[in-house]
This record gives structure tokens, sequence and C-alpha cells, in this order.
């Protein structure tokens, strides 16, 4: 316990990718339920971001996960020119075995606790149904189904997103934003990833794809046979002629391993986290590989569920989203003109907008009245 401890407060207090503003343990007995709801900034407006529910290996790598995705939320939300601030939530174990109606209201009853400083929706082990019953509990659950007043499937505007973060990174490195005739490898294609596969193939690319779930594979080849799949990340990395490299399953897919062994020029998908440690996004410069940030390029999803705090609008959604081609070239750009990778160009960016609004915060709060 010790050890966790340590190393969490470590991590908010005196690590560069510490800073949290708040960071809440729940447990309920009861349902089995125990969470981490991680507060990054409020700097823009509410922390919004979605909840996981995973196995994690330990609780210190829960935590870890929440303060690490809260944070990138923050600069996601930011960069996306939402007036919100960045927040995650994890539910700790097996979607499969601990999942209840029971644990989704209590964890409802967490999140209203908090009186609106999170927002929640979903992410990698919870769905619309989900956020159905989280809302039953709380007003501050977003990525529900239009039934019940929500968007939907926020997985089609972040494949959506992904697509037009390649298309700018198609324009910034070929000078023609399409994919048509270009070889695009998928590592991953449930949520996100298969809506990405129908956007590669429409605009005529070639793809290769791998997941760890063999009937995320099927629901791909069935409906399009002109899909290659490979046999894990590791081989799909290795393909020969590889344009572009998507990682649209779990973090961390850009580390010291994997990173020398890339054969793809561009690497833009939907996974949060993608850099695996500091340092990373420099050994991709080093070897020429153009890097679409991902919090930049798979924004669509958070920037459909916000949508919901003032009434959805799809179409509404669908033109924002469109404009990650925009900022995408506009990261590149300022990547070049400072000499920097375009990951530190993106945080350059995502910081300022922020300080921005701390500083409006503090002159709004040091106003005389009137």
């Amino acid at each position: 316990m010790t050890e966790m401890t340590d190393g969490v407060l470590h991590t908010l207090f005196r690590s560069e990718q510490g800073g949290h503003e708040q960071v809440v343990l729940c447990q309920d007995r009861a349902s089995g339920l125990k969470a981490v709801i991680a507060i990054h900034s409020t700097a823009l407006g509410p922390a919004l971001g979605g909840t996981r529910f995973h196995a994690y290996a330990s609780d210190e790598e829960a935590v870890l996960d929440a303060l690490n995705l809260s944070r990138g939320m923050s600069y996601k939300n930011a960069l996306a020119g939402l007036d919100l601030g960045g927040g995650k939530a994890v539910i700790i174990g097996d979607p499969d075995v601990l999942k209840s109606e029971e644990l989704l209201l209590a964890y409802g009853r967490f999140v209203e606790s908090l009186g609106g400083r999170y927002v929640t929706a979903c992410d990698v082990g919870t769905y619309v149904a989900d956020m159905d019953v989280v809302a039953r509990e709380t007003r501050w659950a977003t990525g529900r189904s239009p039934e019940n007043g929500g968007a939907g499937d926020s997985s089609v505007l972040t494949a959506f997103g992904v697509f037009q973060g390649m298309r700018a990174s198609a324009q910034h490195l070929w000078g023609d934003p399409t994919l048509r005739g270009r070889k695009v490898a998928v590592a991953g294609v449930g949520k996100v990833g298969h809506y990405l596969v129908e956007h590669l193939l429409e605009d005529g690319a070639e793809v290769v794809i791998t997941d760890v779930r063999e009937e995320s594979l099927r629901r791909v080849l069935d409906k399009h046979p002109q899909v290659t799949a490979v046999a894990d990340t590791d081989a799909l990395i290795r393909t020969e002629g590889l344009d572009i490299y998507a990682p649209c399953a779990l973090g961390g897919a850009l580390n010291d391993e994997s990173v020398p062994a890339l054969t793809a020029k561009v690497v833009c998908g939907a996974a949060n986290n993608q850099l695996a440690h500091p340092g990373v996004e420099k050994d991709l410069a080093d070897r020429g590989i153009l890097y679409a940030p991902d919090y930049v390029v798979n924004a669509g999803g958070v920037i459909q569920v916000a949508d919901e705090l003032r009434g959805f609008d799809f179409d509404r959604c669908k033109a924002k989203a469109t404009k990650i081609f925009d900022t995408t070239l506009e990261i590149f750009a300022r990547a070049k003109a400072d000499g920097i990778p375009p990951a530190a160009a993106a945080d350059r960016i995502a910081e300022q907008r922020m300080a921005d609004g701390r500083a409006a915060k503090a002159a709004k709060g040091s106003a005389p009245a009137l």
C-alpha cells in the first residue's frame, strides 16, 4: 500500500504529468464498485471525460490510468475548442463479470456527489446502455441513448475525426488529402476501429487489421473480404509498404519496442495516450514518422457527447468534428515553425488555451461587484 500511495502522490504532486485538481476514490461494497474519478482541470469549464471499466493488474495501475487519461482529456477538450475541462474515471474489474445495474447506479451517485465538476460518458468497457443507467442517479452523464435524450454511440464521430486527422496527415506529407491508394493498418477494430475502416475503404485505401477479439475481426472481414487480417499488432506494424498506422485499442502502443519496428510513415489513430512515455514523440520524429497527436484526432467523440449538454444536434457536431482536419494541419505547421515534434506543438497550443481560461477566471473573480 505504501508503494502504491508513494507512486500516486509522486504523479500527483511532483511529476510533470501531475497537476490534477482532485482525485476521488469511490467504493460501494454492496455492489462491488471500486472506482477512481480524476479531475485534471476545470480551467475551461466542468471536467468532461468517459468512464473506463477494465480489469487492471493492480489498484495502482488503475489510479495512474485515471490520472493519465484525465490529463489527456484536458488537452483534448482544449484543442477541440470546447469550454470544458478534463476528467476521467475508471471502474476497477472485469466488466463481463462485475458490471450490474446496482454497480452503475452506485457509480452514478458518486458522479452526482461532485455537483457537476465532472461530466461522464462512455469509454472502453462502458456503453450507451450503461450511461442510461448511470443517468438515473446523476444529471452529469452524457453518451446516453437517443431515447433517453442523448447522442447515442460517440464512436461514430470519433472515427470520423480520426479520418479527418489522416486526411490532414496525407495533405501535409504527400500534398493531397486523400487516402486513395494508401496502405493503412488499423490495430483494434472494435467500437471505433470498425467505423474507421468504413471511411478508409470508401476513400479508396488498402486496409490491414488486427484485433485480440475474433468476433471483432469477423465483423469486418465478413462485410469487407478485401480487408487483410494479420495475427497481432507486432505483425501489423511490420507489414511492408505501410503508409499509415492507426492504433485504435488501449494506450501505450508507441514504445521503445514498437517505434523502431514501424514501417509506416504516419501514425494517426483513435487510442488514448499512445505515447508510452515522454521522449517517444522525439523518437518518431527522428525516424521521420509523422505523428498526429492522439488527443487531437480522436476528439470527435467528446465533441459529440459535449453537445448533449446544450441539446444534441448531429449535423452541428459533425461540422465541428470536420474542423479536426484544420486543427491537425495547424499543429503540423506550428511544429515545423518551432522545430519541435507535433505532440509538443499540440501541448503548447492546448496549454495556452487553458492558461487563458485560468486568467479569465481569475480576472472575473477579482472584478468588483456591480
